[in-house]
């Protein structure tokens, strides 16, 4: 048996109501406080070990007892995203036809292309690296799982994921070279070549 316990069924039943937002606000205040990290543990405290150290069994007492706490973490919080906010509006008033249609293009066009052809950025990093050429695979070099040639050496590019899936490795004759998207870009490992 299945039985659905819904968000606002949680909250009533803890005697929590839920507060009216218009339409929108809510999506911005959760954008402002991702950038500016208003509700980081720094700001607020390690909400689930504290939560966990909560002696009391009701909302109204879990708001005096953290407050004690942390006595100026909701207005710590509340003025970085306030001041978040006046940099969105900011923002906000440099957003016309023209750079929405540019920010459409950069994603749909530029990073679609770059995200799907980034094997060739990879190897040439590594040939960088290694002071040597470096080459995309043919089709057929393609069909025995070669990416690319940094010198003479064939090389398979791989997600660092793959390490841990062994039952869909296949058997390359090459050098495994691992990546890692980061939020910056790209890190790169590989055997020596």
């Amino acid at each position: 048996m299945k039985i659905k316990l819904t968000n606002e069924e949680i909250r009533e039943h803890l005697g929590s109501p839920s507060p009216e937002f218009p339409k929108y606000t809510t999506q911005l205040l959760n954008l402002a406080n991702q950038n500016v990290q208003g509700t980081r543990p720094k700001v607020v405290g390690q909400l689930s070990d504290l939560i966990q150290e909560f002696p009391g069994k009701r909302l109204s007492e879990w708001e005096d007892w953290y407050l004690k706490r942390h006595p100026d973490a909701i207005a710590v919080a509340t003025q970085k995203i306030v001041e978040m906010l006046d940099h969105l509006k900011k923002a906000m008033n440099k957003i016309d036809r023209e750079l929405v249609e540019r920010w459409v293009k950069d994603l749909v066009i530029v990073k679609t292309f770059v995200g799907l052809r980034f094997q060739e950025a990879i190897l040439k990093k590594i040939a960088q690296a290694k002071n040597v050429r470096y080459r995309l695979a043919r089709p057929d070099e393609e069909s025995r799982g070669v990416d690319g040639f940094i010198g003479e050496q064939p090389v398979s590019i791989k997600p660092d994921t793959y390490k841990s899936k062994a039952s869909l490795r296949e058997k390359i004759d090459a050098k495994m070279v691992f990546y890692s998207k980061t939020k910056t870009g790209i890190l790169i490992e590989f055997e020596d070549i």
